[in-house]
């Protein structure tokens, strides 16, 4: 059994998984990060104030903007979003590769294993933005 044979039989599940997973984690990410709010408590610096998370409690309110959920959420984003925009060049990539193939075997086969390899690159890197974002938002969001 080819490699490609066997990437064919494991796609459809890994496209089941990912929309299972976006369809489980992305409402739970965002509810988390816009769900309930706290109320600081004695003592800190905004004592009564409504925040979404604990940790703003000893915050200017400035401050809140710049957190370290906020930086560290954009510098993975980034990374994320480049690591994607690289899976769709390898598969434009691919495309163009196929399309000079001129009926040639073996360049077929490697455009065509480009293109696959390209379209599972973007597979992960999707289901990362999802994971890290729910990870994030459930570690650095206060439960009630």
């Amino acid at each position: 059994m080819s490699v490609l044979q066997k990437v064919k039989k494991v796609l459809p599940v890994m496209a089941v998984a990912a929309a299972v997973m976006l369809s489980v984690l992305v409402p739970a990410g965002a509810y988390a990060s816009g769900g309930s709010r706290n109320t600081c408590p004695p003592g800190s610096k905004r004592a009564g104030a409504r925040v979404d998370s604990i940790a703003q409690c000893n915050m200017d309110e400035a401050d809140t903007e710049n957190t370290l959920m906020g930086t560290v959420q954009t510098i993975i984003n980034v990374i994320i979003g480049v690591l994607g925009l690289v899976a769709v060049i390898v598969i434009v990539l691919g495309g163009v590769n196929f399309t000079m193939s001129q009926g040639d075997p073996a360049k077929t086969k490697k455009a065509k294993d480009t293109i696959l390899y390209g379209v599972i690159g973007l597979m992960v890197a999707l289901l990362a933005y999802a994971i890290v974002n729910f990870v994030l938002s459930s570690v650095f969001t206060a439960t009630p």
